[in-house]
């Protein structure tokens, strides 16, 4: 057979497979595109699915009236800086436990903004008041709604001096915080006097008035009592009168001393809000939480 009608017949017999071939490389295309379509938008689903969970985090820890940490976010947060502070108590760096604070504050006042403003408006201010407390505290420190006008602090690495100091600064903030005004006139000055609310403040410190979350939390409680009975705008510890001076704003008065927070000096001076929803520093591991010592207060007026 001649060379030209050889070709001839190899071309022919060639044709179908490379139809053959053609349509099965459009067919792998077709299957690659379709496979990438499916990844894009799995790849979208995980994205939208990790968006709403991290938006269920953020609700399940923060508090929707003021904005800031709620109660379950502070029984975690409690226990892992207790279980972090005892840890250090067997390393080679530290002779004991870690200092750790706790403040519970409770703001007295109240029912006469909500007979003036209405429940809807006193919410706002507390709101406002709330925002304005955590920016009083550190980034590591974390601030939070423990029930109706009472909040807690937990202040990690901070002994009994530095949790005074910042009771104090707490305590001024909320006599001396100016309430949002709705008047469409000009705005009212400061009163001379605060603005009718004040602050009790409970310390309890770690490891001299406990080791676990519930005693801590009943130690500041029993301060935070002893505290009203002075008639608010001071803090207290848990200790006797003998073994720790008062502190707070009426101890300052009473020294003669201007009204104002004391500069601390232990302590960072890096302020920052701890409300989830301007973006604070998730639990990394929760653990199982204690339950925190009832306290007894009155009538919530804004929970």
């Amino acid at each position: 057979m001649s060379t030209p009608l050889l070709v001839q017949a190899l071309a022919a017999l060639s044709a179908p497979a490379l139809a053959g071939a053609a349509a099965l490389g459009l067919r792998g295309r077709r299957e690659r595109a379709a496979a990438a379509a499916v990844a894009a938008r799995l790849r979208a689903r995980a994205a939208e699915l990790e968006e709403r969970c991290a938006e269920l985090e953020r609700t399940a820890s923060c508090d929707p009236l003021t904005g800031v940490w709620n109660y379950r976010h502070l029984q975690l947060t409690l226990d892992r800086e207790i279980e972090r502070a005892r840890r250090a108590e067997h390393t080679d760096q530290a002779d004991g436990p870690r200092p750790l604070a706790v403040l519970m504050l409770a703001i007295a006042g109240f029912d006469a903004v909500v007979a003036e403003h209405g429940r809807g408006r006193a919410g706002t201010i507390l709101r406002d008041l709330a925002q304005r407390l955590a920016m009083e505290i550190r980034r590591a420190d974390t601030l939070g709604r423990y029930s109706g006008e009472e909040f807690l602090v937990v202040l990690p690495d901070t002994g009994a001096e530095g949790a005074a100091q910042v009771a104090e600064r707490l305590v001024w903030s909320v006599r001396r915080h100016l309430l949002l005004d709705w008047s469409s006139g000009t705005r009212a000055p400061r009163p001379a006097h605060g603005n009718g609310l004040t602050a009790a403040v409970g310390i309890a410190v770690l490891p001299d008035d406990g080791t676990h979350a519930a005693v801590l939390l009943r130690a500041a409680d029993t301060a935070l009592a002893e505290a009203r009975a002075a008639g608010g705008d001071c803090s207290r510890t848990s200790a006797p009168p003998r073994d720790r001076p008062a502190t707070g704003l009426r101890a300052s008065a009473d020294s003669g001393t201007e009204d104002g927070p004391t500069a601390e000096r232990d302590r960072s001076e890096k302020p920052g809000s701890l409300s989830p929803c301007a973006g604070g520093d998730p639990l990394a591991q929760p653990v199982a939480s204690h339950t925190p010592a009832t306290v007894a207060v009155p009538r919530d007026v804004l929970s």
